[in-house]
C-alpha cells in the first residue's frame, strides 16, 4: 500500500520545482512509510511512498519498464500478478522483480489502455510513456483505493493519493464549491467526482483519465461498471454452494503477504464470514482485532469473541471509553474535507489497534451493499410496495399534506414514525431513497443555509447525484437501483473513504474481499428475492453461512459500528459543540443561518428532537474548514 503525486506539464516542458514535489510526496508520509522515490524528466516529476507488503527487497518505485520509456507509480495490490506475469513473460516481457506493479508497467506495453481489464485488485496509478508524451490514471472499479486530481490554471496538472498532497501545490485554487457543501450537509461526505474545492476532482471508480500535453479539457472515461446480469441456477443450495466457493476464493488470493496478516472482526456477519473462510485456508491461528464500547447497546465484542473463539483466532480487543474525545480534531486533518460519519473515530481506534500486531488487515465491508443488508433496504422496499400501488400524481398530494401535518418523533422506532412514512410516500422512488438516507431534509438545508449560501447554489439540490446514477444504471429492479446508488456514492464516498484513510493514517494495509470485482459482478446476479427475502435482509449470504456461523451470530439484529453522539452533545462535548455552534467560526463563513443553528443546539440539549447527525455535520465541516485554508 502506498500513497502517490505527480505533476505533468500540459503547455510544455517547464521544469518540475523539486522541493514542491518532495513536500508533496511528505504529506502522505504515512501512507508509505518504508521508502520513497521520485522521478524527474523535462516537463514531468512523479513521487511515490511504498508500504512494502510483497518482495520487500525490491520493487522500487517510481519503476520503469527496459528502455525507460515507460514509468508507473501505483498504490494498491494486483492479486492476479502471478497469472499476468506468465502472460507477458510469455510475449518476451522480461521481469526484473518478483512484486505486482512490474505488471502494470509490462501490461501497458502489451495492452495499452486495455490493460485495466486485466488488472483483479485494488489500485490507483499513473503511468507515464514517453515515447507518447501522456500520462494515464486509473483507479480501481469500486474505488477501494482514492485519487485525486486538478488541471491548474498555468497548465500543470497535479494528482495525488489524497486531497492534502494537491493542497501543498501553492497554485492550487483554494475556493470552495457550494455544490459540495449541499452534498455534504445531505450525505455526510462529498461524493465522487466532487471535492471541497472547485476544479480539484477525484478520479471515479471504474474510470481512467488520459492527459496528454496541449490539453485544456478533462475528461474521464469509464471502463467498468457493475453488470447486474442474471445467474443461472436451478436451486438456492446450488447458489450457496457457489456462493461459498467464491468467497473462500476471494479470500485466498488476499492472503498473499510477505507481512503480519489478520482481520478486523466486529461480530457481525461480513467480518465474521471473512474470518470463517480464513481460519479455514491457514494452518495457523487468524490474528484477529475488535473494538469494544462500554455503552450498552453500541457494544458488539462479545460476538466477536464468540467467533474468535470458534475459529481458535489470535484474538486482541480494545474498549472505546466514552471519554475517547481528543481524536475529533484529528479526524478533521485526516479526511482533508468534511467527513461526518461518526464510525471514522472508532475505525481509526481499530486500525491502531491492528496495526501493532500485523500490517495487512482483511475487512467484511461491502457486504452490506452487495447483499441488501442494511435495514434502510427492507423499509424502501416496503414503501416500494406502496408507491406501485398509486400514481405519483396522486400520492404527492396527499401523503405530502399528511406529512406537513404529522408530528415529528425522532424518538420512536421507525416503523412509528409515520410523518417520515408519508413523506417517503409522496416522492419517486429515488427521490424517497435520498430523503431517507439524508443526514439532513431539504427543509432543514433550506432553513440551515444562509441566503448567500443558496443564492451560490443557483438551484443546485443533491438530487442531481442520485439521479445522475439512476439515469446510469444497468438495473430497473427497485432494489437493484437502490444498491446500485448506494455502490456509486455511500460505499465509496462514505465506507472506503472512511477506511483509507484511517488504515492509512497508521500505515495499515486493508483488503477488501467482498469487493472483489469478479465476485460483485457475479453477486449483482443474483435475484433481489433471495437477497432481502421478506423482511430478512443477507438471506442467501447468511443461508450460505449456516454451516460456518452460528444462528446467534447470523440472525441478530443488526447493531453497525457507531458511537453514542446524542449522548455526548448533551454531556462531555456539550461545551465543544456550544463553542462551534453559537460562538464559533461557522457564523464568520456567511454559509448559514445562524438562528436555525441555535435552535438545533438549543432542542438537541433540551431533549425536544435529536438533532445529533446535523450537530456533528456542523461540528466536523468547522474543524474542516480550519485545515483547508478556505
Amino acid at each position: 500500500m502506498c500513497g502517490i503525486a505527480g505533476i505533468f506539464d500540459t503547455r510544455g516542458q517547464r521544469d518540475i520545482d523539486r522541493d514542491l514535489l518532495g513536500r508533496m510526496n511528505q504529506s502522505q508520509f504515512h501512507r508509505g512509510p518504508d521508502e520513497g522515490g521520485q522521478h524527474f524528466e523535462p516537463g514531468l516529476g512523479l513521487a511515490h511512498r511504498r508500504l512494502s507488503i510483497i518482495d520487500l527487497s525490491s520493487g522500487q518505485q517510481p519503476m520503469f519498464n527496459e528502455d525507460k520509456s515507460v514509468c508507473v507509480v501505483f498504490n494498491g495490490e494486483i492479486y492476479n500478478f502471478p497469472a499476468l506475469r506468465q502472460e507477458l513473460e510469455a510475449k518476451g516481457y522480461v521481469f526484473k522483480s518478483h512484486c505486482d506493479t512490474e505488471v502494470i508497467v509490462h501490461g501497458w506495453s502489451a495492452w495499452g489502455e486495455a490493460c485495466v481489464d486485466k488488472f483483479r485488485g485494488m489500485f490507483a496509478f499513473a503511468i507515464w510513456d514517453k515515447k507518447q508524451r501522456k500520462l494515464f490514471l486509473a483507479r480501481d472499479r469500486l474505488g477501494i483505493k482514492p485519487l485525486f486530481y486538478s488541471l491548474l490554471p498555468d497548465g500543470q496538472f497535479i494528482f495525488g493519493s489524497e486531497l492534502k498532497v494537491l493542497k501543498c501545490h501553492p497554485d492550487l485554487p483554494a475556493k470552495m464549491n457550494p455544490q459540495a457543501v449541499e452534498d455534504y450537509f445531505a450525505l455526510g461526505y462529498i461524493p465522487e467526482p466532487k471535492t471541497i474545492y472547485q476544479g480539484v476532482y477525484k478520479l471515479d471508480p471504474g474510470h481512467t483519465l488520459t492527459v496528454s500535453q496541449g490539453q485544456s479539457e478533462l475528461r474521464s472515461n469509464e471502463y467498468w461498471d457493475i453488470p447486474f446480469t442474471p445467474v443461472p441456477y436451478s436451486s438456492e443450495q446450488e447458489l450457496e454452494e457457489e456462493l461459498i466457493h467464491r468467497l473462500r476464493e476471494t479470500v485466498d488470493i488476499r492472503m498473499v503477504a510477505e507481512v503480519p496478516l489478520g482481520a478486523f472482526l466486529s461480530g457481525g456477519v461480513d467480518s465474521s464470514a471473512v474470518v470463517a473462510m480464513m481460519a479455514g485456508l491457514q494452518k495457523e491461528p487468524v490474528n484477529t482485532c475488535s473494538i469494544g464500547f462500554d455503552v450498552k447497546g453500541y457494544d458488539e465484542s462479545l460476538y466477536a469473541q464468540k467467533v474468535a473463539e470458534q475459529f481458535g483466532t489470535d484474538h486482541y480487543m480494545r474498549t472505546v471509553a466514552p471519554d475517547d474525545f481528543d481524536l475529533v480534531d484529528e479526524l478533521a486533518g485526516l479526511y482533508d474535507e468534511p467527513y461526518a460519519d461518526s464510525s471514522a473515530l472508532p475505525t481509526y481506534r481499530v486500525c491502531q489497534l491492528a496495526k501493532k500486531r500485523v500490517t495487512v488487515a482483511l475487512s467484511g465491508d461491502g457486504g452490506d451493499e452487495h447483499f441488501a443488508g442494511y435495514r434502510r433496504y427492507c423499509w424502501h422496499m416496503n414503501e416500494e410496495k406502496l408507491r406501485s400501488a398509486l400514481p405519483l400524481g396522486i400520492r404527492k398530494p396527499l401523503f405530502g399534506t399528511l406529512g406537513n401535518l404529522y408530528p415529528k418523533a425522532d424518538w420512536a422506532p421507525r416503523v412509528f414514525r409515520a410523518k417520515t412514512t408519508f413523506q417517503a410516500l409522496a416522492r419517486s422512488s429515488v427521490d424517497a431513497y435520498l430523503h431517507g438516507v439524508s443526514l439532513t431534509s431539504a427543509e432543514q438545508r433550506n432553513a440551515l443555509f444562509s441566503d448567500s449560501m443558496k443564492s451560490e447554489l443557483q438551484n443546485y439540490r443533491v438530487n442531481e447525484v442520485f439521479d445522475r446514477h439512476a439515469k446510469h444504471s444497468p438495473t430497473d429492479d427497485p432494489l437493484g437501483l437502490i444498491q446500485y446508488i448506494d455502490m456509486k456514492t455511500y460505499l465509496v464516498g462514505d465506507i472506503l473513504t472512511k477506511v483509507d484513510r484511517a488504515s492509512m493514517a497508521h500505515s495499515l494495509e486493508v483488503r477488501v474481499p467482498l469487493l472483489d470485482h469478479e465476485f460483485v459482478e457475479w453477486v449483482s446476479g443474483i435475484p433481489s428475492n433471495v437477497k432481502l427475502k421478506g423482511q430478512e435482509g443477507k438471506y442467501i449470504l447468511k443461508s450460505a453461512l449456516e454451516k460456518h456461523l452460528s444462528n446467534d451470530i447470523l440472525y441478530r439484529k443488526k447493531m453497525g459500528f457507531s458511537i453514542p453522539i446524542a449522548k455526548w452533545f448533551r454531556g462531555p462535548l456539550k461545551e465543544k459543540l456550544r463553542a462551534t455552534i453559537i460562538n464559533g467560526s461557522l457564523a464568520e463563513t456567511g454559509l448559514f443561518n445562524q438562528n436555525y443553528l441555535t435552535r438545533l443546539f438549543d432542542q438537541h440539549q433540551s431533549g425536544q428532537r435529536d438533532h445529533s447527525a446535523a450537530l456533528w455535520a456542523c461540528l466536523m465541516f468547522d474543524l474542516s474548514l480550519k485545515n483547508l485554508s478556505l
